[in-house]
Order: structure tokens, then sequence, then C-alpha cells
């Protein structure tokens, strides 16, 4: 926002506080969140870049990243060298896509979702916000099975199923606070993860065998290769529909954009490649169960305290699946009333029905988690890398982050439109030209098969919609009003809180 070319334009008017934004605004909003989707002006940001990383840091150690692991040697029977090297290639590569992501927060201090009305129109963003919704249901139900299993096997008096209930709530709890205790508790989960961590791999290595039979693993192929860097890659880019949610509070100067890119991306990429590391090792050495080795492995009490701090882990991962939703939902619904915004109440709500359907979701799953897993981590793939891609082509690109952030809550789209037709079309292209290239449990695509099973779809998916859209939008693309450095909140009635 404070581009050197960035003008006043229409955003440069002070805009109208909402209504019951001193409810929303006064001694409590530190306590608990105000805002949904409305635009965050200059004098509400706060934070300090560098807590991203450990928000982010927390977020990814978790035991479904370690058990995302074991997909290396279980799914695509790599050893332990190659495992770790299509873990680390694709972490890093779907990081840096994910951390430019995050850097649009500070510039527009708009939800993701919101700031994709940009590409797409008001209308035409729907489908994906809607996509994303799902998404976040599936990555919840995932995470609850994970801390349903260790939790059981700390305390089996109570069953999976009651555990995965008890988890879903507690996520509930924190979510409806909002941003500010989602990053309290990430700081210092950060801590209590890493620790736990570095005490389960000293023990992991130290346990007789384990070691020794995760080096001497030498499985390679090259779709398996392929298949798990695409993993990587994705587990990073699931992240990008609401990475910018939680960087949006923080300061518009340019110098904390590049902290904010830089310090999600390290935490991020960070927290995934190390527990994914243990989750090879524990892959190749105790077979098909991550969570039942590390009981193994660990023991007695020792086992315990650390799946049970696992499991309080997911809590803080599902609270921010859960935050993020109900910001999807409140997107969808704003789109055809275009000046509401919820209260708490309304908020809790939209919170609660997506927890059902996830918690729904892990009941059902439990027993066939791996193989699911893997299926809802191949669909994700297919249906976010082109929409990640006209995304960032479309902000660093062609507009260079200079967006009427009034037009986003514009009834009919303001200067984007309900629909823009090319975005959508090229979204819709790529998404059918992935097909002969996939590979899941289902259905294999005839150029997959002719390949051996390697799955290209997420290169087919990045590839052609950066290059189709750039061609497209750079010719078509209007000057449009640009954002000022603070961009004031629109004038969004919002229900009382």
């Amino acid at each position: 926002m404070d581009h050197p070319d960035s003008g006043t334009g229409s955003s440069g008017a002070e805009a109208p506080r909402p209504a019951g934004a001193d409810a929303a605004d006064g001694p409590d909003r530190r306590l608990i969140e105000g805002r949904t989707i409305d635009a965050v002006p200059e004098d509400e940001r706060h934070g300090r870049p560098r807590d991203l990383f450990a928000v982010w840091f927390a977020a990814n150690i978790s035991p479904l990243t370690i058990v995302s692991g074991t997909i290396a040697p279980l799914v695509f029977g790599l050893g332990l060298w190659p495992g770790i090297a299509a873990v680390t290639l694709g972490n890093l590569l779907g990081g840096f896509l994910m951390a430019l992501h995050a850097a649009q927060g500070p510039r527009l201090g708009v939800p993701q979702m919101i700031q994709s009305r940009g590409q797409f129109g008001s209308h035409g963003s729907l489908l994906v916000t809607l996509v994303v919704v799902f998404m976040y249901a599936g990555w919840f139900a995932s995470n609850l099975v994970i801390a349903g299993q260790a939790l059981h096997r700390s305390v089996p008096a109570v069953d999976i199923s009651g555990w995965l209930v008890l988890c879903a709530l507690a996520g509930l709890v924190v979510a409806v606070v909002g941003y500010d205790l989602i990053h309290r508790v990430g700081r210092w989960a950060t801590v209590v993860t890493l620790s736990l961590l570095a005490l389960c791999a000293v023990r992991v290595f130290l346990t007789p065998g384990v070691l020794d039979r995760a080096v001497h693993a030498t499985g390679f192929t090259v779709s398996g290769f392929v298949g798990m860097t695409a993993i990587g890659i994705l587990l990073q880019i699931t992240y990008a529909p609401y990475v910018s949610d939680y960087t949006r509070y923080m300061p518009a100067h340019a110098a904390s954009r590049r902290s904010t890119l830089w310090f999600t991306y390290w935490g991020s990429v960070l927290g995934s490649v190390l527990p994914m590391f243990l989750g090879i090792v524990m892959g190749i050495a105790v077979a098909d169960d991550a969570i039942a080795g590390l009981d193994t492995v660990l023991g007695g009490t020792l086992s315990a305290v650390v799946l049970c701090s696992f499991a309080v882990i997911v809590v803080h991962v599902n609270s921010m699946n859960l935050y993020g939703t109900s910001l999807c939902l409140v997107t969808a619904a704003q789109t055809f009333r275009h000046r509401w915004l919820p209260g708490r109440p309304t908020r809790t709500a939209l919170i609660a029905a997506p927890l059902a359907l996830g918690l729904t979701l892990a009941l059902a799953f439990q027993d066939t988690f791996l193989a699911s897993y893997t299926d809802f981590l191949a669909i994700l793939q297919y249906v976010l890398i082109p929409w990640t891609a006209i995304n960032l082509v479309d902000f660093y690109l062609i507009r260079r982050g200079r967006y009427d952030v009034p037009s986003f809550f514009a009834p009919g789209g303001g200067v984007y439109g309900r629909v823009n037709g090319p975005a959508v079309l090229v979204y819709a292209a790529s998404f059918a030209l992935e097909i002969p290239f996939m590979h899941t449990s289902a259905y294999t695509g005839p150029v997959a098969t002719a390949l051996g099973g390697i799955d290209l779809s997420w290169a087919v998916g990045l590839l052609i919609p950066s290059a189709a859209y750039w061609l497209i939008a750079r010719r078509r693309t209007a000057t449009v009003p640009h954002t000022t450095a603070t961009a004031p909140a629109p004038a969004l009635p919002q229900e009382g809180s």
C-alpha cells in the first residue's frame, strides 16, 4: 500500500465506522476479535512479523505432519534418503508460493478469499471459496483422527470417538476468541512442539534397530519421488487460501511485507520438513501406524505426555482451520448481502457448522485414514494449484499489489465485476487439462498411466494457468484506483456482539 506509485484513488477518503464498531473495537478488542472479513485500517495494525514464524512452525509440527511423512515409504515406496530429498524439495518450492500469499495480507489488510475477488470477481470467486470450506473440513477431520488416536493410547478409558468430540470443542473455543489468541497459542506451542519433536527424534534414533533399518531402506521410483514432492508442495499450498488471514493485521510498510514473507516461509517449511523426516523414519521402521510406533518407542509416562501434548497442538491447528472456515462462509454470504457483517454470536454459529461436518468425516473415516488422507491430498492438489497460480500472477505481475479495496465489498463487485470471465475460464480449462495427468486410487489418467503412475498434474496446474492468465490479463486489465497505505474498513453494518 505504500508502493511509490500508489495514489489515493477511491479509497483515500476515510470510511465511516461500521455500526457496532465501538463494541467490536473497544477495550476487549484484543481479547475477542471483533472484525471478520472487513479491511483492517492502519491504526489497528499490530504484531511483529517474526511472530508469524511461531504461528506456522507450531501449525505444522503436529502428529498429522509426522503421518504425512510416512506416505513416502508406505505409499510411494521410497527409502530414507529419496524420501528426505522429495520432502525437502516439495516443501521448499510450495513454501515459497505459500509465503507469497502471506505478503498480500499487510498490503491489503483483507482475508485471502476477499482478495481473490480481484481476480475472479465477487461471484466468480465463490467456487474457490466453497472448495476451501471443504478443504478446511478435510483438514479438521484429519487432525481430529490423529489427535483422537494419540489421546486414546494415552487414556484408553475414553474411546477415540469421545476424544474426537472433545478436541473438536476445544478448537471451537479458540477459534471463537479469534486472531490474537491463535497467535498467543502459536507462540507457546512452538516451544512445546520443538521440544517434543527433539525428544521424539532422540528416542527414536536411540532405539535399537530403528535407525539402522531406516538408513538401509533404499527404495526408489521416479513416480514415487515425484508423488512425494507433490505432497510436500501441496502441504504448503493448502495454507495459501488463508495464510494472509493471519498477516492482515501486520503493518503495511514494505519492510513488514518482506519480513512477513520470510518469517512465514521458514516457519512453515521447517515446521513441516522436520516432523516429516521423523515420519519417514517411523514409516520405514515401524510400518503402518506412526502413532502406535511412537507409543512403543517412547514407552510409559513419556509416551503419554508426548501424545497428549501433540493432541493439544492439534487443537491449535484446528482452531486455525475453524477460524479460516468462518471467514470463508462470511465471504460467501456477504457476496449476496454486501452490507452485512456478522457479530460474535453469528460467527460462532458459522464456526460450529463446519465443525460438525469435520467431526462427521473424522468419525466416518477413522478406520481407513491413511488411504483416505492420501486421496484427499490429491484432490486438493487438483483444485488449489490452478487458483494459487492465477492469484499470484495477478497480484505480483499484473496489478503489482495495487487493488481497489472498497470494490471487494461493493455490490456487483465494483471495478472487478461479478465474474471475471477470463480468470474463471483459465481456471476451468486448467483443471480439465490436469485430468489426463491425475493418479489416485479411484482414477488414473492416460498420461499418468503412460508415465508409469507419475502424477504431473501439479506441474500442469501451476504452469498452464500462470502462462495463460498472464497472456490474457496483461492485455485487458484496466487501470483501477489504487489503495492507500491505510486502507480503511468499508462501511459495513455489523450485528451486535
